[in-house]
């Protein structure tokens, strides 16, 4: 009963956060007819500020590390960001019925990290007494880059490889994206035109801009003076603009809403579960903390609401917002939360406070 209160209580937490607010309180709008619209240079405004500010910060935490003891996290990091993405490509953007680009937005966002979700398991260490490393905070940005950064790629190409199927069904022509030598010359060149077309988008290029002048510049001063001040607010307009569109677009999820319900609920698990394995090789090879070990899973667990909605957004227009804000921030966050005590009780077993 304690269990089942704890959940309710969490869910309506979940709700009460402006992310969800905001994105429901556009769902509203649009389900009443209203005729409320923002500019689109506005929204463009919006999510470049967004995103620099997250490069800001991801360069600035990085910069601040211990780079030695970073690196081995880091790379693991990475690894685990990938990982998550390509299980979601694997499971969930393969159901049947769920839209390839739908699939692989959603599992970007849970292969991305929320800093709220790893600051409650900051907290919650700190309740304990439990020790972790001061650089924790700067492994996300290397969990988060690598994991939009594949699920856009897997999803463009995944785009690119459907419509020369529908050329070649409908024109007769020949489709070399498989075997032999030339078809996997042709191949290689899809996956370089894409990754190189990804990289230049403007969410991304925003992204890696902020992350370099945070990384290489002193950008302090004029991130706690705009970005941060800003970041809140613009956020919540993003939130109500995805609302919005994600009304007009539910429709897409009916049929196929079970998919992402199950999704939502294995996917903080079977990700948390990994991210911890990292922690457990990273202890091994570095003396890696045991809480550590506990905050890389948290940070595997838990699915971006912060990065990934405006990256998505930019850079995949075509994907419903309905399915990958829904999922993540709706079922994936508080799932994510519940499992920090059993992350905890884990490390406590396995290596010990």
């Amino acid at each position: 009963m304690d269990m089942i209160v704890s959940i309710a209580s969490t869910v309506v937490e979940q709700f009460q956060k402006p992310t969800l607010a905001f994105l429901i309180g556009g769902m509203v709008l649009a389900a009443l007819g209203s005729r409320l619209e923002v500019p689109q240079p506005v929204y463009k405004f919006i999510v470049l500020v967004l995103l620099l500010k997250v490069g800001l910060s991801a360069g600035i935490s990085v910069r601040e590390a211990d780079l030695l003891s970073l690196a081995v996290p880091a790379v693991l990091a990475v690894l685990v960001g990938v990982g998550i993405v390509l299980i979601g490509g694997a499971t969930l953007a393969r159901r049947k019925g769920v839209s390839k680009m739908d699939g692989m937005a959603t599992a970007g966002l849970f292969g991305a990290v929320s800093a709220s979700t790893l600051a409650a398991g900051m907290a919650m260490l700190d309740a304990e007494g439990i020790a972790y490393e001061g650089f924790i905070g700067a492994l996300y940005p290397f969990m988060d880059v690598a994991a939009l950064v594949t699920a856009i790629v897997l999803a463009r190409l995944g785009a690119a490889r459907q419509a020369a199927v529908s050329v070649n069904a409908s024109g007769g022509g020949t489709v070399a994206l498989g075997g032999g030598g030339s078809a996997g010359s042709e191949n290689s060149g899809i996956v370089r035109d894409i990754l190189t077309d990804t990289l230049r988008s403007p969410a991304i290029s925003a992204l890696l801009l902020g992350i370099a002048i945070g990384l290489f510049a002193r950008a302090e001063s004029v991130y706690e003076s705009f970005y941060e001040p800003l970041f809140r607010g613009l956020l919540s307009i993003l939130m109500l603009i995805m609302g919005m569109e994600a009304w007009s677009r539910l429709s897409e999820m009916r049929k196929v809403a079970h998919a992402y319900l199950l999704y939502g609920l294995a996917a903080p698990v079977v990700h948390g579960l990994l991210g911890f394995g990292a922690g457990l090789v990273a202890h091994e090879l570095t003396g890696f903390s045991a809480g550590g070990v506990v905050l890389l899973a948290v940070m595997a667990a838990s699915s971006s609401d912060i990065s990934g909605p405006p990256t998505m957004r930019a850079a995949l227009p075509e994907a419903n917002p309905s399915a990958y804000i829904g999922t993540s921030t709706g079922l994936g966050t508080p799932v994510a939360i519940l499992c920090i005590p059993v992350f905890m009780a884990l490390a406590d077993n396995i290596i010990g406070f």
